[in-house]
């Protein structure tokens, strides 16, 4: 009979558990956590904190005794494992309620320990009013403070997921909200062009954004909390959340002689496997695959933590299973808005050394003419060589879930990008588009392939040449172009391009510009069929002027 010790519940721990039991009937599992809950939702904390959860039990998605009886697990909750001992095949535990120590042997370990809020270092940060968030009591207890308290100002350290989940929440109980973040942009994992419409709904929902800041000194005053920050101005509130990132609670395996990367994170092979062959680690403590490099990567999200910890129990059981890498396609709700983005950036392309271009497109959700279509953009990256799919982000309203998660899936499935315009996509005014978004972009794609249409971009735009040697023509109507448009550019609404074109040079290259890339685009084919050098703005005026306007 195996024995096998599991330490750490939640995502990673609980799920390998019960997957071991369903390959083993005969195996002894013990299940350790220190915390009191076994398993639990985290990402629904916030959610909780803001009442829109209103049952605490129902984070609570599996219980100790329904371990126990479902699969007969030996579950110990406010139980540590201290130490491992490789030689002798033991692990150090102790009872946190009373106080004992004791000694389990293993034939097999599972490392699930998690990680843990990073707590920057500054003074006064451990006053009365300041929380980190990870786990239920962690939410309990600023819940509990906001209320005892009849706190009306919220202060949160870090522009993520959590804190921006968190400024939402606490919002909608009423607080004022404030946000620093030390970067430029809130969501500083997207590219800069596509945040400014989330700063502009955070700020349209009364939350301050205190951006290229943070905290540098807390004091008390008079029963609230003075914050110093960096750039020397006072803010006054009742409670500070710190939400600045997660470390990998990796020291038990470092004490262990296991190998860790500098970053803390537990070095695992794709069976999950550690530097021990006995010994296996999944979650957020350790270090994982990049899907599409190949390359070591830090992803604490709980849906590859679920995978990993299934090829870590198939492979104990003696299944050939391995883990492929994690694309980190996420998605987070902002009020009304939702914002998502699978596989990678501009700034981890650039990294990679690759030869790439981008689409961007402004949709809707569905049909325009049916009720309440609301917009999103677009954005997705792509190898000019191979058309290789390298990364997409969204931010909009409804229906964003839906189009990140068939991007994600063409990545995973190695899809080329201009593959996105022949996708047999599911339409019905109320959902879609006969030309799905995906559609769309996808077909955008491939006529930057093939040649079919040029294009330039918003980071070009300040360095065309105004001296005469390009034409910089705006083929919107004169309204548009009258309440704003581009530098040096002129107006040619394309309605008259075609009756105009002798009063163009073409030994002049030609730079247009519209609303959003479709007239643009549909100029640029005029101009190219009768000899011209066109290229149209990918993602148009609005794309540019929301930036300029956010700077």
């Amino acid at each position: 009979m195996t024995k096998i010790i599991i330490v750490g519940g939640v995502a990673g721990g609980a799920t390998a558990a019960t997957r071991l039991r369903r390959l083993d009937e005969r195996a002894e599992i013990i299940l350790f956590e220190k915390g009191e809950h076994i398993s639990f939702a985290n990402c629904g904390l916030p959610y909780y904190i803001g009442e829109a959860i209103d049952d605490r039990a129902k984070l609570l998605t599996q219980k100790p005794q329904n371990l126990r009886d479902r699969y007969n697990l030996d579950v110990r909750v406010n139980n540590e494992v201290l130490a491992i001992n490789r030689e002798a095949k033991m692990v150090l535990a102790r009872d946190l309620l009373s106080g004992r120590e004791y000694s389990e042997s293993y034939d097999k370990i599972i490392l699930a320990p998690g990680a843990s809020p990073f707590v920057p270092p500054m003074k006064g940060v451990s006053s009365a009013g300041v929380f980190t968030l990870r786990t239920v009591p962690d939410a309990d207890r600023i819940k509990e403070f906001v209320k005892a308290n009849n706190s009306k100002t919220a202060t949160i350290v870090g522009a993520g997921f959590i804190g921006l989940e968190l400024a939402e929440n606490l919002s909608l109980l009423g607080l004022t909200v404030n946000v620093l973040q030390r970067a430029d942009r809130v969501l500083p994992i997207l590219d800069p062009e596509m945040v400014p419409t989330i700063h502009a709904c955070l700020r349209q929902h009364g939350v301050n954004l205190f951006l290229r800041n943070s905290v540098a000194e807390i004091t008390q005053a008079s029963g609230r909390l003075e914050l110093k920050l960096e750039d020397q101005t006072t803010l006054l509130t009742d409670i500070l959340v710190l939400a600045v990132g997660v470390r990998p609670d990796s020291l038990i395996a470092k004490n262990a002689g296991l190998k860790i990367n500098a970053r803390g994170g537990i070095i695992v092979d794709q069976n999950q496997r550690t530097s021990d062959e006995n010994i296996y680690a999944v979650g957020d403590a350790i270090e994982t695959l990049d899907y599409l490099t190949k390359n070591p990567a830090m992803l604490p999200l709980a849906a590859p933590a679920q995978k990993q910890a299934r090829v870590a129990a198939d492979h104990i059981c003696g299944l050939k299973s391995q883990y492929a890498g994690a694309l980190g396609t996420s998605i987070l709700k902002i009020f009304e808005m939702t914002v998502g983005l699978t596989g990678h950036n501009e700034e981890a392309v650039d990294a990679l050394g690759l030869d790439y271009d981008k689409a961007y497109l402004l949709a809707t959700n569905y049909a325009t003419y049916y009720p309440e279509a609301s917009p999103m953009w677009l954005k997705v990256l792509f190898e000019k060589k191979t058309a290789r799919l390298l990364g997409a982000q969204i931010v909009g309203h409804a229906g964003v879930d839906k189009r990140l998660d068939v991007l994600s899936v063409a990545l995973k499935a190695n899809l080329p990008a201009n593959a996105l315009g022949g996708l047999d996509l599911a339409y019905a005014p109320p959902y879609s588009m006969a030309k799905d978004p995906i559609n769309q972009v996808g077909l955008m794609i491939e006529n930057l392939l093939t040649g079919f249409v040029q294009q330039f971009h918003w980071t070009e735009v300040d360095k065309l040449p105004q001296d005469g040697t390009a034409i910089l023509l705006d083929v919107r109507g004169e309204d548009e172009f009258a309440k704003g448009h581009l530098p040096g550019f002129q107006n040619l609404p394309l309605k008259k391009l075609r009756s105009e074109l002798g009063q163009l040079d073409p030994a002049k290259p030609v730079y247009i510009n519209c609303e959003a890339g479709l007239r643009s685009y549909v100029a640029a084919r005029i101009l190219k069929q009768n000899s011209f050098k066109a290229f149209y703005l990918s993602g148009g005026y609005r794309l540019y002027a929301q930036i300029k306007n956010d700077q």
